[in-house]
């Protein structure tokens, strides 16, 4: 799980990269979306990896 996320939050860097930069100016927002969603899910996969494995 820990995994899939690490991968979406690159996933939603690069978009974000690109819509901030101008480059696609329609995808800014969706970026800003999906890069605060999966930041939300990155640090819950931490927290709950390892309260599980303790």
């Amino acid at each position: 799980m820990l995994r899939w996320t690490v991968i979406f939050v690159i996933l939603a860097i690069v978009a974000a990269v690109f819509g901030f930069g101008g480059i696609a100016a329609g995808a800014a927002s969706i970026a800003k979306v999906l890069f605060f969603i999966f930041l939300v899910l990155f640090v819950l996969s931490l927290i709950f990896g390892k309260k599980l494995r303790a």
